[in-house]
């Protein structure tokens, strides 16, 4: 049998993977149950990944360049994309994962790979190859087929991930509407993303309104514990956002989970998990595209280089290139989203804390180049100062949130 990898999800990390693989001269197969619903998602892609991807500047529907962050009690931090240098980069891109995805998974077919449109129903991993059995879409038949190595990139409920034996990962859950609106209202966010934070609306992340081609992605995060309340946190935004909606016309309404660790190992014999499935989406923002994407790479290069030998011992190159390149990032922005939304003081300090013009320009520069930067010693003491006396403010005074104001207006 020739040299064969199969790839479990053809989304953007699995269509990655693939890519790569094929480019090598690699025999790849993607198994993928569902070809027309676009997975649930924000959308959000740094410019990194166009450059880095080589991805055409067609996909995106909007180019953000403003991001309105408005806090529990209703105080606004308006902040402009731009890094510390200023360039044709200083944006964030704002995809539909139908089209997205669909460009990716069609590219990979260009290069060679073979795809079925098939569900996953059984995996052995053996110490000469693995056997998948997967259910046909298009008649219900079950097949088998066999490969060298699998990939898992089948998101975070990961068939993957169980039926190599390991754990669920906890689990966020993303709901969001899709709103169509006429121009007058559309032109609100012709350059603009808005977060929202608050219990009302996301109790420990953030809710949101992206700008798609010609309507807008309306949409909450609740981590675990909070995820039985989605649909009314979701609810709560609209109500916040209020006029801005009027006239909308529901055009889609979604919702998918994601998780909230990253696996402790990615790779195993014969074995590899990428984006969702491994568990990474960074804390604070939720980005998951870049990171399914990078990830689809690295493991599909290091696995390029050890097909005569695919065990741990030889595959975990892969988390340990990972992890070398990305864990500061990882663990700061997990810091980060506990400090800053873990309650709504802070998350009152963490909007006045994007005030700050340092604070902008080290944090894009992160988002647009996915490196972390250290800032210099004198933008370190005013970033610091400005912290400092953020929390003295917000937890001396506490401010009075929206829905409070309103209660003692009708009062």
């Amino acid at each position: 049998m020739a040299q064969r990898v199969l790839i479990v999800g053809a989304s953007v990390g699995g269509a990655t993977a693939a890519i790569t693989l094929r480019n090598l001269g690699i025999e790849t197969v993607l198994l993928e149950k569902e070809l027309v619903k676009a997975k649930p998602c924000g959308g959000a892609v740094p410019p990194a990944a166009f450059h880095e991807f080589d991805l055409p500047q067609s996909l995106i529907d909007r180019k953000v360049k403003q991001c309105l962050i408005v806090s529990p009690s209703g105080q606004e931090t308006h902040v402009p994309v731009m890094g510390s240098v200023p360039s044709d980069d200083d944006y964030v891109a704002m995809v539909r994962r139908e089209v997205f995805d669909g460009f990716l998974r069609e590219r990979a077919q260009q290069r060679g790979a073979e795809l079925i449109h098939g569900q996953l129903v059984g995996l052995q991993v053996e110490p000469h190859g693995v056997t998948a059995t997967y259910r046909s879409m298009s008649d219900g038949r079950e097949a088998k087929l066999t490969a060298d190595v699998v990939i898992g990139a089948d998101g975070a409920y990961s068939p993957t991930a169980r039926m190599l034996g390991l754990p669920n990962l906890p689990r966020a859950v993303a709901i969001q509407e899709r709103i169509a609106l006429p121009p007058s209202k559309m032109a609100r966010w012709e350059e603009t993303a808005d977060l929202y934070l608050g219990r009302e609306v996301s109790p420990d992340l953030y809710a949101w309104a992206f700008p798609k081609c010609d309507h807008i992605a309306v949409g909450i995060g609740a981590g675990p514990g909070h995820t039985a309340k989605a649909k009314q946190l979701l609810a709560n935004l609209k109500a916040r956002l209020g006029p801005a909606l009027d006239h909308g016309r529901l055009i889609l309404r979604e919702a998918h989970v994601l998780p909230m660790e990253p696996r402790k190992q990615m790779a195993f014999d014969r074995a590899m998990l990428i984006g969702d499935a491994a568990g990474l989406v960074v804390h604070t923002s939720g980005e998951g595209i870049y990171w399914a994407m990078k990830s689809g790479q690295i493991a599909a290069q290091v696995l390029a280089h050890a097909l005569d030998t695919p065990d741990a011992a030889h595959l975990r190159l892969y988390e340990q290139l990972w992890w070398q390149q990305y864990g500061t990032m990882y663990t700061f922005l997990r810091w980060l989203q506990r400090w800053g939304y873990g309650n709504e003081r802070q998350m009152e300090v963490f909007t006045e804390m994007c005030r700050n013009i340092d604070v902008q320009r080290l944090t894009f520069d992160s988002y647009m180049y996915k490196q972390m930067t250290p800032g210099p010693w004198l933008a370190q003491m005013r970033m610091t100062w400005d912290i400092i006396n953020a929390q003295a403010r917000n937890y001396v005074r506490r401010r009075t949130p929206l829905r409070e104001q309103e209660t003692y207006a009708v009062v």
